[in-house]
């Protein structure tokens, strides 16, 4: 039996020109038996959708863990997180890995007993206020008003490659009054929200977005990220957006952070190429960036407003976060934004190499909100543009 697709819910301020396609309910589908030919129509839909959604689910961790894993065999563990560092970086998530499926991390908002083995589990779910360098005022959030917390990928961009697929499981899913996600920064952008809502934007959109001289800059330029990601940010703000980091100086020094290895660090194209549709996306985790290099124009290109023709490695942190914000602002306007209405037993899969996302809002202490998360780390690193990618657009 073949699957069936109906597209997701936008919100009433989506363009939907440029969220046609963007997400998709699948239906028909017993995820406990799952034949080769549904299998291969997900993996489709997911790569063409980069958002996918089973409803009224019931799924152990093993079986989300194995049902992950089907999209990338060779995968493995690969969280961003890193114990080892865990003293140095309050930034960590509050992750419980499930006994005997540490892969699948147990993440949320209160404390959880008797949950999958975990005999207790005090989580928190992230919001902007512990994170941004400015917050909404208290008498702001009474009236409902939130944020982004950060945009980012799953990816420890060190030693490992991105994951290609993670899945997230509402095993408990708190209900509350809506909210109003704020970019406060002074565009006067705002998004309506339910509660703990995730928000997802498709990186293809943040590309197609861009000016001629920027998308020539794009298919030259790769990105070289920090080792241990979240001990090098543990003491930084986020601007108001979460799409950046201010430039405080206040990373922690290179020489100071766990032992790292250089060859380790990751580097790579600003542009992956979608493995299924060919297209592609601008995929840089902002928060983590740290130099940007970028190859000349090819020979007989157009020069003519060119940014950095010759080619640069550009290892100032300032002008290396300017040039990403400009490219990466643009995506993540309120037109652009899915933000996923979580029912209980929701199971969404989403194309870790196409899109990012983040967490919204604020909850309260007595707000019980239990996921199961899983991400594995790619078998390999996501494809750079084609050598016609770039004659087309360098």
């Amino acid at each position: 039996m073949s699957i069936k697709l109906t597209p997701l819910p936008l919100s009433v301020k989506a363009d939907r020109s440029k969220l046609a396609e963007f997400g998709r309910e699948i239906h028909g589908v017993d995820l406990n038996n799952v034949t080769p030919q549904q299998f291969a129509e997900i993996r489709e839909a997911l790569y063409k959708h980069e958002v996918i959604l089973f409803r009224n689910v019931k799924i152990s961790p093993a079986d989300q863990a194995a049902f992950t894993k089907a999209f990338d065999t060779t995968s493995g563990y690969g969280h961003a997180f890193d114990p080892s560092i865990s003293e140095i970086s309050t930034r960590l998530l509050q992750m419980h890995g499930i006994p005997g499926v540490p892969e699948v991390q147990l993440i949320g908002h209160g404390t959880v007993f008797n949950h999958e083995g975990v005999a207790r589990a005090d989580l928190n779910h992230p919001t902007h206020k512990e994170f941004h360098k400015t917050v909404v005022s208290p008498e702001d959030e009474a009236k409902g008003y939130t944020r982004y917390y950060r945009w980012h990928i799953d990816a420890a961009f060190y030693d490992l490659s991105p994951p290609r697929v993670t899945s997230l499981y509402g095993a408990v899913v708190p209900k509350g009054i809506p909210q109003i996600v704020r970019y406060d920064d002074g565009s006067g952008d705002e998004l309506p929200v339910t509660l703990g809502a995730t928000a997802f934007v498709n990186t293809n959109n943040t590309f197609e977005l861009l000016p001629a001289e920027y998308k020539s800059l794009a298919v030259r330029m790769k990105v070289k990220y920090a080792p241990h990601l979240y001990a090098w940010v543990n003491n930084t703000h986020a601007v108001s957006t979460g799409i950046a980091i201010e430039n405080e100086g206040l990373e922690v020094p290179l020489g100071d952070l766990p032992p790292w290895t250089e060859e380790k660090r990751k580097v790579l194209s600003v542009l992956w190429k979608n493995e299924v549709t060919g297209k592609l996306h601008f995929q840089v985790h902002p928060s983590i960036a740290h130099e940007l290099l970028v190859d000349p124009l090819p020979a007989g290109a157009n020069r003519t407003g060119a940014l950095y023709p010759d080619g640069a490695h550009i290892t100032d942190l300032r002008t290396v976060r300017d040039i990403l914000f400009k490219i990466q602002r643009p995506g993540i306007a309120s037109s652009l934004v899915y933000a996923h209405d979580w029912q209980k037993d929701d199971l969404v899969l989403f194309h870790n190499r196409g899109l990012m996302h983040s967490v919204t809002g604020a909850l309260k202490d007595d707000d019980l909100r239990v996921f199961h998360q899983c991400n594995l780390h790619g078998s390999d690193d996501p494809a750079p543009p084609s050598a016609e990618d770039i004659k087309m657009y360098a």
